[in-house]
């Protein structure tokens, strides 16, 4: 399951600093928001401390999108989850489901999902974005092999490229070209994280 940090969880100093300079105001939404900050520190020390390097207001949003994507990788790849295949399907498509709502101003019981909803409406993140992220997510469930670099593309896209550019609008970056740098990046990453976890997956 999904790593379990308290939903009362209140932010430090240097947290809140950030969180204010966000403008993030409301209590619980700056709980949910620091929920999603400890994914990003405890799972992705690396890109944690590569958020160090944005200005802070830009921060707690850019961890939003890391906490939501962490929620879902668990839902599929925690290997004390020995849920079968259809159950975590089902979890997926309620966490979709969850997003959803909580975008069109629905409630959601998950932190992360509210805090990555309040990030997607106030940078008007592209949805479709999203949901090519909780397609590759399905896809984990159930495909083992690709036969060719474009079927496997289509999974990169979703569970790499369309990280880089929910990040995009957040960055404001002033040369259009940024949105295919993101994506080429992400693709990038995700092939390079392919081979550096080639040991550990033959071990499964």
């Amino acid at each position: 399951m999904p790593t379990d940090l308290s939903a009362a969880a209140r932010p430090g100093r240097a947290a809140s600093r950030c969180l204010d300079a966000a403008g993030i105001w409301d209590v619980a939404l700056r709980a949910d928001y620091e929920i999603a900050r400890e994914l990003n520190a405890l799972h992705g020390k690396t890109y944690y401390l590569a958020t160090l390097l944005l200005p802070p207001a830009k921060r707690p949003f850019v961890h939003a999108l890391y906490g939501f994507a962490r929620y879902a990788d668990e839902v599929v790849d925690d290997l004390g989850d020995d849920r079968p295949i259809d159950e975590k399907a089902a979890a997926l498509d309620e966490l979709q489901r969850e997003l959803i709502a909580c975008v069109s101003g629905g409630q959601s019981r998950i932190p992360v999902v509210r805090a990555v909803a309040h990030t997607i409406t106030t940078w008007n993140l592209d949805m479709a974005h999203f949901d090519a992220f909780m397609h590759s997510m399905r896809m984990d469930l159930s495909v083992t092999h690709y036969e060719s670099y474009e079927a496997l593309y289509e999974y990169v896209y979703g569970s790499a490229a369309v990280i880089g550019l929910q990040m995009v609008p957040i960055l404001t970056p002033s040369d259009a070209q940024a949105f295919e740098c993101a994506k080429d990046l992400g693709i990038a990453f995700q092939l390079a994280n392919f081979i550096r976890d080639v040991g550990e997956d033959l071990e499964r």
